[in-house]
């Protein structure tokens, strides 16, 4: 079963990590940088796209290159191995997830109490926590439809990273996973056991179970679903999402 890409594998014990392959670069600044840059995000591209059709042992560089448009040797150029590709996949995508859900979270988290009153604002009409669940589940079900081939080369080739990539998707994704257990956490969520009305009823463990099992809901469906209008997907996935949060 997948997870925020796949935390069931991913993110585990965060190990203090060295710097990874895939580590990220400064912004090109000249036209060369940029094409340079344009050419290494096909390779990325064609090589998820094809990592999901046939798996890592299916495919060459040569065929990557290929698919990208570069030829033979030009590759090496943009990257070392097949396995960097993938570690830079993977690193890539599991940066962008954080960022993303750290930046929704942040713009539908309650004002503290005190900026509350200082700006006469009753507590009944600030925004609820509950509204960061639900725009977390929007996030991650957008995400999902678009990054399905991502989705499912984690799922299948996760234990093929170099040990430094594989610590610095575990450790980006555990960030990813707090994001929400935080939100779940939260007094006013909509999310909270009925049964008590502080955050001490449910244990971090169980929140973080919650979490990952609607991970597990959003990222395996868009494999089952090609054909059909992500138009008509998401608005299903994301209320059987919301549902299961909130059980």
């Amino acid at each position: 079963m997948t997870r925020p890409l796949d935390p069931s594998r991913a993110a585990a014990a965060d190990d203090t990590a060295t710097p990874p392959a895939a580590a990220r670069t400064t912004a090109p600044s000249t036209a060369r940088d940029r094409a340079k840059a344009e050419r290494r995000a096909a390779l990325l591209a064609a090589a998820a796209r094809l990592f999901a059709e046939r798996g890592f042992d299916g495919v060459t560089l040569g065929d990557i290159g290929e698919a990208a448009g570069v030829s033979g040797p030009a590759v090496y150029r943009h990257v070392a191995s097949k396995q960097a590709l993938l570690g830079a996949i993977l690193v890539d995508v599991s940066e962008r997830l954080l960022t993303g859900g750290r930046a929704v979270a942040a713009a539908h988290r309650p004002a503290p109490a005190a900026d509350r009153r200082v700006a006469g604002v009753s507590r009944r009409s600030a925004r609820p926590a509950s509204g960061a669940l639900a725009a977390l589940v929007d996030f991650h079900v957008a995400f999902a439809l678009a990054e399905a081939d991502v989705i499912r080369v984690q799922d299948r080739d996760l234990d093929r990273l170099a040990p430094g990539d594989r610590r610095a998707v575990r450790r980006l994704q555990n960030a990813y996973v707090e994001v929400w257990t935080d939100a779940l956490a939260s007094p006013d969520s909509h999310a909270r056991d009925r049964r008590a009305q502080t955050p001490d009823a449910e244990s971090p463990a169980e929140r973080r179970v919650r979490a990952l099992a609607c991970f597990g809901l959003i990222n395996s469906t868009p494999h089952s679903v090609r054909g059909v209008p992500a138009s008509r997907v998401r608005p299903t996935l994301t209320r059987m999402a919301l549902a299961a949060l909130t059980a």
